[in-house]
């Protein structure tokens, strides 16, 4: 069997049956065999829209994503798609090829020639390896599909020399800390907080229990959006970013953080807890920081942390739950007033002021549910005022999106400050690495993955321009994606920064094209400034293709 054989046998005994990619001189024989195996090949027009495609997939269907590129800058097109996924954990499979096994270090000119590939992609996946032999290319993937299931899922690179896909060789296919300690801290603990990363996706209901046992309230990250029912009343949504929420879990006397790396990207300012911290991670750098260092995966490790503090509880005789609960605080009252060290939450351009004191509990005005729903309120307070610019739209949204939609974001601030602030749905958002462009083809990756699941892309002017091309992917595909974009001329975060500097804005005013006119020409509906969001939203679901759909200008 050829290598490319190889290749296509091994990801079909992984379960692998998409792939996303582009054909290209150095990589028809991968093609030929995928085609032969009966992979599903997906093509978007640029290979960072199938990275962004892949990851999406990755991140509705579960398992990992397969980029397949040509050599040199077919695949470091997709290194910024690589990037992203390695700053939010998500599974990603890069297939490459590279120069023949025969070609000299020097430079010769040999077609899509790179000085080294590997080394490149290496710098922004969590590694990239070259295989040197037929023989080795089926152990090489099967170590990426293990490196998915032992650890924390980041993007792999695999380079072939092109000269090895068409050679032909013999190979086996592959066959396919501290938990009675933070028990114990739970159960002795006044109050507690749990924040939920996206490595906590599997232990949603997991979460629930060990929240209802400690009377606990959730915050998670922007990828942890969606693990919880967004109505319930322990869920206090994405709102780790919020100062309000910072406030709430420095007042705790313990707090469980899973699956999340309580990164500056997620915290957006400088924010340190000083109690129990219990970190369950399933990469043991993460849990350095911990009091109580727990490394596994969260849906094995939540449910026996929460079996171990039921047995706590009852032994100690704790009432935790219940109407005659102490409630969340565990009994101890609340304190706020002038006396109390602030977080401070100001931006300084328009978008809104909040002054949280932290929360203590060595005086009595505020006991047992009255601190839930004061914590509730100041959360919900700073999200209004974050998201005012886009009030009236962000209402029309929630109101068409149906309980179980997926919302691809961008990285814009229509996206940021106002979507993530508001809708309670699950998001796919380029959250660390930053990336602009995401939001499209991610939402394309996440209906291909779940063709009936409703998929709304919401972005900027800016950052939906990344990536507008893949529109032509979404009406091959006859996706049926609203796309919300809001134009503010440029990049308005960007702006705000050279302003604030102070500096005069340079660089970063933007000619906007007509996106009506640029959806229909890619075959797509387009809408402008409808006086009936939500119904065109809802029409969008109803059709047989993309429909982008402008909304006032916000500065």
């Amino acid at each position: 069997m050829t290598g490319a054989t190889a290749v296509a046998a091994t990801l079909a005994a992984h379960g692998v049956d998409t792939v996303f990619g582009i054909p290209g001189t150095h990589n028809l024989a991968l093609y030929d065999a995928l085609a032969r195996q009966g992979a599903r090949l997906v093509t978007p027009r640029h290979e960072q829209g199938a990275g962004y495609a892949a990851d999406g997939y990755a991140r509705i269907s579960g398992r990992p994503g397969v980029v397949l590129t040509t050599t040199g800058p077919g695949v470091l097109n997709a290194a910024a798609a690589a990037g992203q996924a390695y700053s939010d954990s998500i599974p990603m499979v890069l297939i490459s090829p590279g120069v023949p096994t025969t070609h000299p270090r020097r430079s010769t000119g040999y077609l899509h020639e790179t000085k080294n590939q590997s080394a490149a992609m290496d710098a922004v996946c969590a590694w990239s390896h070259r295989v040197t032999t037929v023989a080795e290319i089926p152990s090489a993937l099967a170590a990426a599909f293990v490196f998915f299931a032992a650890g924390r899922p980041r993007p792999v690179h695999i380079e072939i020399p092109a000269d090895l896909l068409d050679a032909e060789g013999d190979y086996p296919l592959p066959a396919r800390g501290g938990l009675p300690e933070a028990a114990q801290a739970l159960a002795g603990a006044g109050r507690v907080g749990i924040v939920l990363g996206g490595g906590a996706r599997e232990a949603g209901a997991a979460a629930l229990r060990l929240a209802d046992l400690v009377d606990a309230l959730v915050v998670t990250t922007i990828n942890g959006t969606g693990i919880l029912p967004p109505a319930h009343r322990r869920n206090l949504g994405p709102a780790l970013f919020l100062a309000s929420a910072q406030a709430w879990l420095k007042s705790c006397d313990a707090v469980v953080a899973v699956g999340t790396e309580l990164a500056p990207s997620d915290l957006w300012t400088d924010f340190t807890y000083e109690g129990t911290l219990i970190r369950i991670d399933v990469d043991p750098a993460q849990t350095t920081t911990a009091t109580i260092p727990i490394t596994a995966h969260a849906e094995t490790a939540l449910p026996a942390l929460a079996t171990l503090v039921a047995k706590a509880v009852e032994a100690d005789h704790l009432p935790r739950t219940g109407p005659d609960s102490p409630a969340i605080n565990g009994g101890h009252p609340l304190r706020t007033g002038p006396d109390v060290p602030a977080i401070i939450g100001d931006a300084g351009d328009g978008r809104g002021v909040a002054v949280w004191p932290v929360i203590t509990d060595d005086r009595g005005e505020m006991p047992g549910r009255a601190a839930l729903a004061e914590v509730t309120r100041r959360i919900a307070q700073e999200r209004a005022a974050l998201a005012a610019p886009w009030r009236a739209e962000l209402d029309a949204i929630a109101q068409a999106l149906p309980a179980h939609a997926v919302v691809a974001a961008d990285n814009s601030m229509f996206c940021y400050y106002g979507a993530l602030a508001t809708l309670r749905r699950r998001f796919l958002f380029p959250a660390g690495f930053g990336t602009l462009g995401y939001a499209l083809p991610a939402a394309i990756g996440a209906k291909v993955a779940d063709p009936d699941l409703p998929v709304v892309v919401l972005a900027g002017d800016g950052a939906l321009q990344f990536t507008v091309q893949e529109l032509a992917t979404a009406v091959e595909l006859g996706l049926n994606l609203p796309i919300v974009v809001a134009v503010n001329g440029g990049y308005g975060e960007i702006r705000a920064e050279m302003t604030a500097r102070p500096m005069t804005p340079v660089a970063v005013d933007l000619h906007a094209p007509d996106f009506v006119q640029l959806a229909r020409a890619f075959g797509a509906r387009g809408v402008a400034h409808p006086a009936d969001l939500r119904g065109e939203i809802g029409a969008a679901f109803a059709a047989d293709r993309p429909t982008v759909i402008v909304i006032q200008e916000h500065s």
